[in-house]
């Protein structure tokens, strides 16, 4: 029995890119073995093998974008697989290559050369065909990448599919020529259907070599079919191939589902789009940048509102120097907080807090922490204390509409807290954490901090964040600007905790005081709702009391 092994929920995230694949046609793997590692703009996911067996055939390669839902790899189990010899089950991929072609005797009659030239050509015409869909039903052919003699490579771009929940590329499993174009657009099809015809690069070769005499090449088809399940072999009757082939048509288009959608909907040839990504795969990102570009250049604008450039120095001039190369998760990173930045008027309020009486309540705690297994930090509390602040000033959970006419108000609260690894810096979410005490809310900060660090964050782990808490712990100074995390419109900084003399009673007495740093987006906040934010925020943390009421 086969399984087939499914990229897992994703969260919000469209795509992730695969960045390494851990196993091998033919491979045998033990249930929670890592098949592949897929990364988003956030974080690293392993995706194991749910159960033993052998991998029977890999559907991705490296670089590739997928999406929630993507076929993976098949297995084959272990427990339900009888023996076999080695021509009994061929590895999906062997399946697919074209046999070697047969040699032509050249001093054959033309009736003779003829049925060698039919020989040479047997099983060198490929069917591509709908590959297994699952339960989908409705599935349409919503763009088709290919024409009649046009000359393709492995991976290359055939068609694309849309069912009601996702799309489907499906790509060339062998180089050659586009013998015939078997679906068109808006077409419904079904698994097993047949999308188009290849004449392998290999075949065209030697039957070029065998029929250099010849004014046209004829193909034969074998009534045999392959096991793999998107490309067999033919089994039509003799069709005549044009003398010459010709030339790509465009460029091929490197784009994932949801790019395509998104370029569909905005009216984009993506022909016409430079890609940023692997292998100039074309990203939303660059989509948008399209549209963005043509806007202002109809509007005269393209000059005026770009920012200007940097120079470029040469710094070798000066001394050694050696590149680094940035993690995914730090490039990301840096263009998301860029966005934030250019497109988000940020105000950022300080404040400092007494929380002497806290840190006084928080030790003598530390019996009953033992006890529920955590370690109670003042993070718990200052997430505790930004919760009830939350319910009672809502505005600081929302987003601004696309609009921008509305606010779209959360009635959940989801506490995103940064954390700092060796790949960047990644900002997992504790879900409900309005609805969670001290004690839960210290479990989850430990474990996502960890599961952060050793890079086991799960996709889902990283979407949904309502507002964020960037505490620098030790590490910080005396206050910082923290960029807010859009679409959230507020995120709180929390610096070092320092001992200072502050005026108490009659006279100055040491005490533990926290730097505070809250950064809005003034779209949504003015200084007054930042204001009362603070002042609410350090009257909670300053006695520790107001938190029960």
């Amino acid at each position: 029995m086969t399984t087939e092994v499914l990229v897992p929920n994703l969260g919000d995230i469209d795509e992730v890119e695969v960045i390494e694949i851990c196993v091998q046609a033919g491979e045998t793997v033990a249930a929670g073995d890592t098949l592949i590692v897929i990364e988003s703009d956030k974080a690293s996911m392993d995706v194991p093998a749910e159960t033993a067996g052998t991998v029977v055939s890999i559907a991705v390669s490296l670089g590739d974008m997928v999406s929630e839902g993507s076929l993976i790899t098949v297995l084959e189990d272990s427990e339900d697989e009888p023996e076999k010899s080695v021509n009994d089950a061929p590895p999906a991929k062997e399946s697919k290559a074209p046999t070697e072609p047969e040699t032509v005797d050249l001093g054959a009659t033309p009736q003779e050369a003829a049925k060698q030239e039919s020989s040479v050509a047997q099983s060198s015409v490929f069917e591509v065909l709908v590959p297994d869909i699952g339960d989908a039903t409705g599935v349409v052919v919503i763009e088709v990448a290919i024409a009649v003699g046009q000359q393709v490579e492995e991976n290359d771009l055939l068609v694309v599919l849309e069912s009601d929940k996702a799309s489907m590329e499906i790509s060339a499993e062998t180089g050659g020529e586009i013998l015939e174009v078997c679906v068109a657009q808006d077409d419904e099809v079904e698994q097993g259907s047949l999308i188009a015809k290849i004449v392998s690069e290999a075949a065209q070769e030697d039957a070029s070599d065998v029929t250099s005499d010849s004014p046209t090449k004829i193909i034969s088809d074998q009534n045999d079919q392959s096991s793999a399940p998107s490309v067999t072999q033919s089994a039509q009757k003799p069709v005549e191939v044009p003398a010459t082939n010709s030339a790509k048509p465009s460029t091929p288009v490197y784009a994932g589902p949801a790019t395509r959608r998104l370029a569909r909907e905005l009216g984009v040839d993506l022909t016409g789009v430079q890609g940023s990504g692997q292998r100039n795969r074309i990203l939303k990102d660059d989509v948008k940048a399209f549209v963005k570009e043509q806007l202002l250049a109809k509007d005269g604008l393209a000059n005026t509102s770009s920012l200007p450039a940097l120079p470029v120095i040469d710094f070798a001039r000066f001394g050694p120097i050696h590149d680094q190369p940035l993690s995914r998760i730090r490039r990301r990173g840096a263009l998301n907080l860029h966005a934030s930045w250019v497109n988000l008027p940020h105000v950022t309020q300080h404040d400092e807090v007494d929380i002497s009486d806290l840190e006084d309540f928080r030790n003598s705690l530390k019996p009953q922490a033992e006890a529920h297994g955590v370690r109670l930090t003042p993070l718990a509390f200052i997430i505790k204390a930004c919760c009830k602040v939350l319910r009672e000033q809502p505005t600081f959970n929302s987003s601004l509409h696309p609009n921008g006419e509305s606010l779209i108000v959360k009635d959940y609260i989801n506490v995103g807290m940064a954390v700092d690894t060796e790949e960047g810096l990644v900002v997992p979410v504790i879900r409900d954490a309005d609805q969670k005490d001290v004690w839960v809310l210290s479990g989850e900060i430990t474990a996502l901090a960890g599961k952060a660090r050793d890079k086991k964050l799960g996709l889902d782990d990283l979407s949904g964040g309502t507002f964020s808490v960037s505490s620098l712990g030790a590490l910080g100074g005396t206050g910082f600007t923290p960029i807010v995390n859009a679409p959230e419109v507020a995120i709180l900084g929390v610096a070092r905790l320092a001992t200072k003399p502050l005026w108490v009673g009659d006279r100055f007495e040491p005490r533990k005081v926290l730097p505070l740093s809250l950064s809005y987006d003034h779209r949504v906040i003015n200084g007054a709702d930042g204001g009362r934010f603070m002042v609410r925020l350090t009257e909670l943390l300053g006695d520790v009391r107001h938190l029960a009421l």
